[in-house]
């Protein structure tokens, strides 16, 4: 056998060797895309109906937020309303009001001027009690205290 003859042998076995690792390593990237394949599978089969219910979740959200927006649009009609017949009841009655309660005063007091001195009823003499740690000592007993 000549030089040639063995070199192509060897560039023969090298490539029948990377045939053979890349055959393997085709073999294991089909199986990692079947595996894949798979799970993306189950993944949609699970995915779809919760999709399917968030949704559902979501449109009821929105109904009830279109309720709670016509809620709080009436509620604040109705203060605005209140605020309003607030002012006009408060413009109509407070001045009357306050000159009948003002007039009222000023006869009550032309009246007990009028009566004199003499109707004056004399305040009461307010006791002299002394109050020691919650207790009322009368006047008789003051003196006889003990001093500290």
């Amino acid at each position: 056998m000549s030089g040639g003859e063995v070199a192509g042998i060897l560039v023969a076995v090298f490539w029948a060797i990377l045939v053979s690792f890349l055959a393997v390593a085709l073999a294991r990237l089909a199986q990692t895309l079947r595996a894949t394949t798979k799970l993306v599978a189950e993944v949609t089969e699970q995915a779809v109906p919760l999709l399917a219910d968030a949704s559902t979740a979501v449109r009821s959200a929105q109904t009830q937020i279109d309720r709670v927006d016509a809620i709080a649009s009436d509620v604040q009609e109705v203060t605005s309303n209140a605020s309003a017949l607030s002012t006009t009841v408060a413009s109509t009655f407070g001045g009357p009001l306050v000159k009948v309660a003002a007039f009222g005063y000023g006869v009550r007091r032309a009246i007990s001027r009028k009566a004199g001195p003499e109707s004056k009823e004399m305040p009461a003499k307010p006791s002299r009690r002394t109050v020691i740690v919650g207790r009322t000592v009368p006047v008789a007993r003051r003196g006889k205290r003990k001093k500290d």
